[in-house]
């Protein structure tokens, strides 16, 4: 349990990265080639994109690869002054690689401030012989088009059910661990195409036994039994208001659940409960509604007693 398993299973190899197989063949054929345009790495998190950007530098520098690569992550430092002194600064040096560049690696480059983007866009530009930037988002849309125009863009996405599930019997057969069934596929649920938060998950889930069940997964990612919730909407459903409150503050207080994690998981289980689609529409629209309340600061408690309280009134039935 010393080392982050993220950082010490992380690959070293373009071959190894899981799930994106076809980014992963362009990304050698450039290698083969010794060279490599400005590239725009975009999906979402936990994916492999800012593996792909090292094990990419690996094997194009090899054991200095360290050396060539200059790594920054744009959500700490996303004005314009980044980019006219630490980005251009280090752009403007040469570099002793044969390959005759370096690689500026910008993670969440989305962060960026436009002014910093358009000051960015004139760098590329400027120290494209000697430096080539790798530029790392969730969503590209956020990046100017003078910036993607110039980039090879590459789009990432999630990793599939079973890629997920592979990996994680590669670090438990790794580590000694012993997953059962039922706890794999709530990890693989739980983390929904993102290896890191999988990796994360099944790190504190071992962090007290090796023998790993689903109770285990549920207390570490801090979830509810989806049986719970869908009980807790079918009595708001019904109308009984006081024991469907009753029911939110034992996830709340006895079970130490946040409200954005019951609402998530009541929008994922308002699908299991029968019901017509009209209905559904309004009742999602309600969650919607007050998921965005509560990322603006509203008490989280009241907001979810409205909520349950909207789902039993005669106006939406």
């Amino acid at each position: 349990m010393n080392t982050i398993w993220t950082e010490k299973y992380r690959p070293e190899r373009l071959d190894d990265v899981y799930g994106q197989e076809k980014i992963t063949e362009r990304l050698k054929a450039y290698v083969e080639q010794g060279n490599i345009p400005h590239l725009l790495f975009a999906g979402p998190a936990g994916t492999g994109k800012t593996t792909s950007a090292i094990a990419m530098s690996k094997e194009l520098y090899g054991e200095q690869w360290s050396g060539s690569f200059f790594e920054l992550n744009a959500s700490d430092e996303r004005g314009i002054d980044v980019i006219r002194n630490k980005i251009k600064e280090y752009a403007r040096t040469s570099t002793l690689s044969k390959r005759g560049f370096k690689i500026i690696f910008m993670d969440e480059a989305d962060s960026l401030t436009s002014e910093a983007q358009a000051a960015l866009r004139r760098t590329m530009e400027k120290y494209s012989g000697n430096c080539r930037f790798i530029l790392s988002c969730n969503y590209s849309s956020k990046i100017i088009d003078p910036i993607q125009s110039r980039c090879a863009v590459f789009r990432f996405r999630h990793i599939s059910n079973d890629g997920v599930e592979n990996w994680l019997n590669h670090i438990a057969e790794g580590e000694g661990l012993t997953i059962s069934k039922d706890a794999l596929n709530l990890l693989v649920r739980i983390s929904e195409g993102d290896l890191r938060r999988a990796t994360n998950l099944l790190q504190i889930s071992a962090a007290t036994t090796r023998d790993i069940h689903e109770e285990n997964v549920r207390h570490s990612a801090n979830i509810a039994k989806p049986g719970d919730i869908e009980i807790m909407i079918k009595t708001a459903i019904e109308g009984d208001f006081m024991q469907v409150r009753n029911q939110l503050y034992e996830l709340l207080i006895d079970q130490g659940l946040s409200g954005n994690d019951i609402v998530r998981q009541i929008h994922k289980a308002i699908y299991n409960i029968p019901m017509d689609n009209e209905r559904r529409m309004r009742l999602v629209d309600m969650i919607g509604e007050a998921e965005f309340r509560m990322v603006q600061g509203a008490n989280e408690r009241i907001q979810l007693e409205a909520l349950l309280a909207h789902f039993g009134s005669d106006m939406y039935r």
